[in-house]
């Protein structure tokens, strides 16, 4: 809404949830415009500054990773999908336990967020190379691909125009 940013409600929902570390990754600028929003989150959300965007996705996700107090089930949700439902996390979470990853399915097109397992988390962590993509470092794991009848799964807003449109379908 516009008293809220997607980051805020995407970490309420997270915990809501449950969840008991919520980390987010930002880049030098996202940082800045974090500051200047004076954003405040609970004891349980930490900031990683990334200061290598130029490295990419993987990277950003490892240096998070890394923050963790432990390897364990570790939800991966981007800022420019900004929904976030109670009953997918719980399908995700539920199913999980004999795969390496999941990830919701709507209609047959896979969305977000994806939640890793504590060895994929762990793997990630110790991987060297840092240029690899997300989804062909996922090829080597066993995945699960949860149907789900939400189809704000898909939503990913990264312009101005697509920010617009999201609001005037609200």
């Amino acid at each position: 809404d516009k008293n809220r940013t997607f980051l805020e409600e995407i970490i309420e929902q997270y915990d809501i949830f449950g969840c008991q570390e919520i980390i987010i990754i930002l880049n030098k600028a996202g940082k800045k415009l974090y500051d200047e929003l004076n954003i405040p989150f609970a004891q349980n959300v930490k900031i990683v500054i990334n200061h290598h965007p130029e490295y990419e996705r993987f990277y950003s996700i490892k240096a998070g990773l890394k923050n963790l107090k432990s390897d364990r089930k570790t939800f991966l949700h981007n800022v420019d999908n900004p929904f976030v439902s109670q009953t997918v996390l719980k399908l995700l979470f539920n199913r999980i336990s004999d795969a390496g990853y999941c990830s919701p399915v709507y209609n047959g097109r896979g969305g977000h967020p994806v939640l890793l397992s504590e060895s994929v988390v762990k793997d990630i962590t110790e991987f060297k190379d840092s240029s690899i993509t997300l989804r062909d470092f996922l090829k080597a794991y066993s995945g699960s691909r949860v149907e789900v009848d939400y189809e704000k799964v898909l939503v990913n807003i990264n312009t101005m125009e697509e920010y617009l449109k999201f609001l005037i379908s609200r």
